[in-house]
């Protein structure tokens, strides 16, 4: 029990030392296609949102397509073709589980919790996360 838990302290925290600042390059490289049909409004908080994601530890773990880069959970695109987009109670329901972590949706993998991040900041991510869906 003991190992457990000190392998996964020490996955989370190397997680987190890899994820400072990966996310400004993806940021630049798939800004255009999150954005380019939205309209100004909708292109801001696209912008926030995928701002956000970059500041924080969330590219080490998750891409925005899939196929890119070392994904240890889902590529953004499949969490927003999973969601409904317009439900409040599904954007409820993820700013509480990026804000506790936890497994079992996308399989066995533990999803470090992120109690810093403010609710607000959370739904900005959680927003540009479900305009990825396909139509």
């Amino acid at each position: 029990m003991r190992n457990n838990l000190l392998l996964l302290l020490s996955a989370a925290l190397f997680m987190a030392a890899c994820g400072g600042n990966g996310g400004e390059a993806k940021s630049a490289e798939t800004k255009d296609t999150a954005t380019s049909t939205a309209t100004p409004a909708a292109s801001a908080a696209a912008d926030k949102g995928l701002e956000l994601i970059g500041s924080n530890d969330c590219t080490a773990c998750h891409s925005i397509h899939k196929g890119q880069g070392p994904n240890t959970g889902p590529a953004y695109e499949d969490v927003a073709a999973k969601y409904s987009p317009a439900a409040d109670s599904t954007i409820d329901r993820l700013v509480k589980k990026i804000k506790t972590g936890g497994n079992g949706v996308w399989g066995s993998n533990m999803m470090t919790p992120h109690p810093a991040l403010s609710d607000s900041d959370i739904r900005t991510m959680v927003a540009y996360i479900l305009s990825l869906k396909k139509t």
